[in-house]
This record gives C-alpha cells, sequence and structure tokens, in this order.
C-alpha cells in the first residue's frame, strides 16, 4: 500500500474539501472513492484507505468511511471525550 500522503496528495482540491466537508467519519461518496482509486493507481486500489464501518445504505451496500489512520492523517489525532 503506497504512502498515505502521496494518495491524498493526487487528489484534487475540490476532492480534498469534500472529505473535509464530511468529517473524520462521514459516509465517502462513490465520487470519493472512486477518486482514492484513481489517486492509489486505479480501480479498486484505494480499497484498503478506506473501509466499511458496518452500517449499510438503503441500497443494501455498505457504508465506507477512511481508515483511522487515513483520517488521522487528514483530520490529525482524535481527541479524547
Amino acid at each position: 500500500m503506497a504512502d498515505i500522503a502521496a494518495v491524498l496528495g493526487r487528489l484534487t482540491q475540490d476532492e480534498l474539501n469534500e472529505l473535509r466537508s464530511l468529517g473524520p467519519s462521514g459516509h465517502l461518496t462513490r465520487r470519493l472513492t472512486d477518486a482514492i482509486d484513481r489517486a492509489a493507481g486505479g480501480p479498486g486500489a484505494g480499497r484498503g484507505y478506506y473501509v466499511p464501518n458496518g452500517s449499510v445504505s438503503s441500497t443494501g451496500g455498505p457504508h465506507v468511511i477512511l481508515r483511522s489512520d487515513v483520517s488521522g492523517w487528514l483530520f490529525g489525532p482524535a481527541q479524547p471525550a
């Protein structure tokens, strides 16, 4: 798996802004998973940078979120409650 900074660095500013607007555990859209795949090297290459969170959409597909270390790179470490 490639370096997190390198992969996220290949995203457009609009894609990064969209990720930031979702927050550290927001459900990623298909557009964003496609962008992460592209940035990681091609179709499916970004799997592992995003992971299922255990819930499903109304169509039955799994919701995916950024993996915790990827989210930490983008948003900073999680703060204790």
